[in-house]
């Protein structure tokens, strides 16, 4: 009888310009393009560009004349700059009008459970507790629950801490105001100064870690998803029991965790942040 713990992209290359066998050359050059020129918030020259994009200037040209009709960039003749065309964003707003991340994450959970071998989880932050959206059961005939709807204190789940630890200070400060530490069980973290040691430790790794802060018998590892703005939109999480989660396997789950997070992060078009937060 199964035994339940209840707890409360094929993308192209971006340093090639050539084409797989089944990709179009100009094509994948002028993807090429256009995401250099995304990266370059105040345009850049063509000679620039050509050079990023390791394309001849005279080839570089032609493609973004291309690109230029179908209003994907745009040129600045005075400043002889390229820029992000309005088609552009015309079509990533669809696709974030259309965003829907336990879809796009659910085959990357699965992925995440099988290497795993525990529960995966996907959760997002609300009023300072997590709710889960998502959650994929390992086959063990004992594992730890979290089903859709759940809710869980942020400040001593894996996915919480791990969402707290990409906010910057106001947004950190406003959970912090909003919320209570109560202790849920002996190795619950109680005070803010605690909480804030272990926020800096959660930047450094890039993956946070529920030593049975909520549930006793209940570890968990979680990092963080970020939105196209490098801001966190989600988090994934590992939970399993802690007899079969020692120390040493904890830092393999968290690389693996860690690695997941950013595949999904780049599947809904997310960036990750450039400098950790504190």
């Amino acid at each position: 009888m199964t035994e339940v713990i209840e707890i409360k992209r094929s993308a192209v290359n971006a340093n090639s310009t050539e084409a797989g066998p089944n990709q179009v050359q100009s094509v994948v050059r002028a993807m090429k393009i256009m995401n250099c020129i995304a990266e370059v918030e105040d345009g850049i020259h063509l000679m620039e560009l050509a050079l990023r994009v390791g394309l001849a200037a005279s080839t570089t040209h032609r493609l973004l004349t291309s690109l230029q009709q179908g209003r994907y960039v745009r040129f600045d003749a005075e400043r002889r700059l390229w820029y992000m065309g309005v088609q552009a964003f015309i079509n990533g707003t669809a696709f974030a009008n259309t965003r829907d991340i336990a879809t796009l994450a659910r085959p990357h959970l699965r992925e995440l459970m099988k290497q795993s071998d525990e529960t995966v989880n996907l959760a997002v932050e609300d009023r300072g507790e997590m709710i889960f959206l998502l959650q994929v059961e390992c086959r063990h005939l004992v594992r730890a629950l979290a089903g859709p709807g759940a809710r869980t204190p942020i400040y001593c789940s894996a996915s919480g801490k791990a969402i707290l630890a990409a906010m910057n200070d106001g947004q950190l400060n406003k959970i912090l105001q909003r919320i209570r530490l109560h202790r849920l069980t002996p190795r619950t973290i109680t005070t803010p100064a605690a909480l804030h040691r272990e926020l800096r430790e959660v930047r450094q790794l890039g993956y946070a870690i529920d030593n049975e802060e909520h549930s006793m018998g209940v570890r968990c590892v979680g990092a963080a998803i970020y939105n196209e703005h490098r801001e966190v939109f989600a988090a994934v999480s590992i939970s399993g029991l802690a007899s079969r989660i020692p120390d040493e396997k904890l830092v393999e789950l968290g690389a693996l965790v860690k690695a997941r997070a950013q595949l999904i992060t780049a599947e809904i078009g997310g960036r990750q942040p450039e400098i950790a937060t504190g």
